[in-house]
């Protein structure tokens, strides 16, 4: 573009300033980083080495953080120049950076800093200061630093001013080359083609960049709405809907790497950190979880995080498939271990789900929790009805008690009843330890006479167990005579003269219960077997009717040693007795074809929500967090471990509302910070949230902000996205297209009726077409529609792109492999996440019969991963739900689609 003269030299003298300030920047970050003293014991005046471990430690931990901020700062020396001016009308000129620490008195600033704002509004906006001063926004430059063997540069940068702009400058350093070049070029040849390198080297508007790897586009600099987002506050839920290439999930890792680094955080903000202290250990700047749906986009958001300067582990970045089995089987005890503990084999592929479930989850998972805070309480009545019939003066006493706190209690006000019960610990726990001291005696005293009789009896017990089948204890009577003694099995032994001594002690108590509740044990279960091996070698009839109502007693006096406990741990065993019942009424669940152990990983969701929402409600409470050591709250203490301060979540839409109400309920009470980004039109599961309300189930107060500036996609990719929502029914969604940018592209290719060597022959054609059109092989990615077909169809393209040395690799299960101008296919169910210069889909009208229910999403998804080139084949016709969309297309990137020339 002609530039005036005084814009021209206005852009040489930023040019100019910009590389100075790269070389001064760059050269102290590295003086930095050789300087040999550093932030270790050497600074300190005399070490205590048994007191000052930690402070060494945090030391080391500042040395670290500096170190890494230089190294960046050395490649990076800035991302953004904004010039200002004042009420006075004096002007300064700000360089901002993408690490956690700039150089001051280099003039170098933080983006995360509140005066990182300036970086991302437009020409002409006001911003004021925390000191009160109010800067206008003169010019804006975005940076992106290049260090050359002859020195710095800054490729594709954008300048704007008030007077002109923006533009978009291939090369700083060419553009002052070149113009020094004219200045003793002598001959009208050199000087022509000096001008025309000039000419090409500065583009009127922002240019469009060419998407040469495969991953997360980077944006150094937020756009003024994105910028926003990112700066508000800690403890807020936050919710970004928006369309493909939007910047959501940009703005969710700029917001925070900003919110870990407390130098960043407001005051308030600060204060709510450090009245969290650590949590178990962990310092708030590794107190965050971030959720995924798939592997693979899981491997990019790392990728995207070291950008920033964020330390991102498999720790910090989870799936929640992998997290959910982690908090099940290791942490709440509802998954089967080895070691005997759990409720449930979890199981994929059972079928025991009916519609009714999967379609009104929220609803489903209401009345499960209704119903078993009902059961909890009225359990809990019950039991205090048996104490208040008991034959001892102090039992029926206590009864009393206990039933008048009970009677105050709603299922909504479970806290305020454990506070209450909590008054009663000590006399439940002295009256439960001086029965069961009474009751063992008994039995113990009939076991001596069977050792004296016998000094093998517990050897041929042990072998008796030893060769005992284990069966399933599916009888729910003996089930609840069973947890009567959690306490003792927790710890029991499983081999040997112990493991004989205390199968004996709990077949006998088993069995003195049953008779005093006028049950019959099952003779198949495990105990019933014992019994049946033991035969007259238990207690007499008499001693049996006294230890059994005994036993009753601690049974329901137990329920109060620690009823919190009781509750919590309580829920996966309540989530099967409502399960049966339910099942039986026909609702939620099938009739059959399953068994009563096996647990679908929808329905472990809704157990871990309901144990994870109960643990939560409860330490919100600042009574209980307060008191949290005390007997009452403590068996509450496990669950600080597993709460965090920051809680993040990548394409929210593809979890259910089970599943992220169970992600934001990790987030800490005090807190309560989530952060999630989604499109409903890119959902991918047929559980995923299907609207805002789902959403707002989960938080009421979640304040949901929608981004509209699509940066990917060319104007005909972005036209047939728009048209593709309105053909299937999707969510109207108000899309525009960067300003100034030169967003026009080529229509979508559409082969139809080919198979094999046919398509095969078609996408290589298209490869080397975009190769020739953009000078280079860009990201490039084909999608099929299942795994067998990954590898066949990359080997038979490697055949035909051979002679021009195009390598296409099979990714299998979605993992990314080869080098970044290799050509990559993909399952079509991985495609969630990332984006590529050109995208083919083979045989879509086979993915519609495949997918019926997702094929419109797939479909959706897979063609905003497309920046520029999308190409689509069909061994028949185009679908016929999406036959509407065929005047969007062409055969080729050359062939002009209907009505354009």
């Amino acid at each position: 573009m002609a530039l005036t003269a005084d814009s021209k030299q206005h852009v040489e003298d930023v040019a100019e300033d910009v590389l100075a300030q790269f070389e001064r920047t760059a050269s102290a970050a590295k003086a930095k980083l050789g300087e040999a003293a550093s932030l270790t014991t050497d600074v300190l005046a005399g070490v205590n080495t048994l007191t000052s471990g930690s402070t060494i430690q945090r030391l080391r931990e500042i040395d670290s953080q500096n170190r890494a901020s230089y190294e960046l700062l050395s490649r990076e020396p800035a991302i953004a120049r904004v010039v200002v001016e004042d009420e006075e009308g004096e002007r300064q000129t700000y360089y901002f950076c993408r690490g956690d620490q700039g150089m001051a008195n280099l003039g170098v600033i933080s983006y995360r800093a509140p005066i990182g704002r300036l970086a991302s509004l437009p020409i002409g906006e006001e911003f004021r200061r925390p000191d009160g001063r109010e800067l206008h926004v003169l010019e804006r430059t975005q940076l992106r630093p290049a260090a050359l063997p002859e020195g710095w540069d800054s490729r594709d940068t954008i300048v704007e001013a008030e007077a002109f702009g923006p533009i978009t400058i291939e090369s700083l350093r060419a553009l002052l080359t070149k113009i020094a070049g004219e200045e003793v070029t002598e001959d009208i040849l050199g000087q022509l083609l000096a001008e025309e390198t000039v000419k090409a080297n500065v583009i009127e508007g922002v240019r469009r960049s060419v998407i040469t790897k495969m991953g997360l586009r980077d944006q150094p600099v937020l756009d003024q709405y994105q910028d926003e987002i990112f700066r508000l506050p800690l403890d807020k839920r936050l919710l970004i809907l928006g369309p493909p290439g939007t910047g959501k999930t940009t703005t969710l890792i700029r917001r925070l790497g900003q919110k870990l680094d407390t130098a960043f955080l407001e005051e308030g903000e600060q204060r709510l950190v450090d009245s969290l202290g650590t949590t178990q250990g962990v310092a708030h700047s590794d107190s965050w979880l971030m959720f995924t749906p798939t592997e693979l986009l899981k491997q990019y958001l790392k990728e995207a995080f070291a950008r920033e300067g964020v330390p991102a582990s498999d720790l910090r970045i989870r799936t929640w498939h992998d997290y959910r089995r982690e908090l099940a089987r290791n942490a709440f005890g509802v998954l089967r271990t080895a070691t005997g503990g759990g409720t449930f084999v979890l199981k994929d592929g059972v079928r025991n789900l009916n519609a009714e479930a999967l379609a009104r989850p929220t609803e489903w998972y209401s009345d499960f929790d209704a119903w078993q805070r009902s059961v909890y309480v009225q359990e809990s009545r019950d039991a205090t009805v048996l104490l208040s019939q008991a034959a001892s003066t102090e039992v029926r006493d206590l009864g009393s008690r206990l039933a008048s706190i009970l009677e105050r209690a709603s299922d909504g006000a479970l806290a305020s009843t454990f506070a209450a019960l909590a008054a009663e610990l000590p006399k439940v726990q002295a009256l439960v330890s001086k029965l069961k001291e009474a009751s063992d005696a008994k039995i113990k005293g009939v076991l001596n006479l069977q050792l004296n009789r016998n000094r093998a009896f517990l050897d041929e017990l042990a072998r008796f167990l030893d060769g005992l089948q284990q069966t399933q204890v599916t009888d729910t009577d003996e089930a609840d005579d069973l947890d009567a003694d959690e306490e003792e099995e927790a710890a029991a032994p499983r081999t040997g003269r112990a493991a004989a001594l205390n199968a004996y002690m709990q077949a006998v108590r088993a069995q003195a219960r049953s008779a005093a509740a006028k049950r019959t044990l099952s003779k198949t279960s495990r105990t019933g077997k014992i019994v049946e091996w033991l035969g007259d070698r238990t207690l007499t009839e008499a001693d049996r009717a006294e230890v059994g109502a005994s036993l009753l007693v601690q049974t329901s006096a137990r329920r109060f040693t620690n009823p919190v406990k009781r509750y919590v741990d309580g829920i996966p065993k309540r989530y099967r007795t409502f399960r049966r019942q339910r099942q039986e009424g026909g609702a939620w669940y099938l009739k059959d074809g399953f068994e009563a152990r096996d647990i679908h990983p929808l329905e472990l969701d809704l157990v871990l929500l309901a144990i994870l929402r109960a643990a939560g409600d409860l330490i919100s409470r600042p009574n209980v967090l307060r008191d949290i050591d005390s007997p009452a709250w403590s068996s509450l203490q496990p669950f600080l471990g597993h709460f965090r301060n920051q809680i993040l979540v990548d394409e929210a839409t593809d979890f259910s509302p089970i599943q992220l109400a169970c992600m934001g309920a990790l987030a800490h009470p005090r807190l309560r910070s989530i952060f999630a980004c989604g499109d409903f039109n890119q959902r991918l599961t047929t559980w995923g949230a299907r609207s805002t309300d789902d959403l707002k189930w989960v938080f009421p107060d979640f304040d949901i902000k929608e981004i509209a500036v699509s940066y990917r996609q060319s104007k005909q990719l972005n036209e047939l996205a728009r048209a593709m929502i309105r053909a299937v029914g999707g969510t109207e969604q108000h899309v525009s297209l960067p300003a100034h940018v030169d967003s026009n592209g080529v229509a979508p290719a559409l082969l139809e009726y080919a198979a094999g060597e046919d398509v095969v022959a078609w996408l290589a054609d298209r490869i080397r077409e975009i190769e020739r059109f953009v000078g280079q092989l860009p990201s490039t990615a084909i999608f099929v529609n299942s795994e067998a077909e990954v590898a066949p169809v990359a080997d038979a393209l490697n055949t035909v792109l051979a002679e021009h040395n195009i390598q296409v690799i099979a990714c299998r299960e979605g993992q990314a492999v080869g080098q970044e101008s290799n050509v990559r296919v993909f399952d079509v169910q991985h495609i969630k996440g990332l984006e590529f210069e050109a995208v083919f889909f083979v045989a879509i009208d086979r993915l519609a019969a495949l997918h019926p229910e997702l094929f419109d999403k797939y479909l959706y998804v897979g063609t905003t991963r497309a920046a520029t080139y999308l190409g689509l084949t069909c061994e028949g016709a185009m679908p016929a739900a999406i036959e509407s969309l065929r005047t969007h297309f062409g055969q080729d990137w050359r062939t002009p689609v209907a009505g354009t020339a």
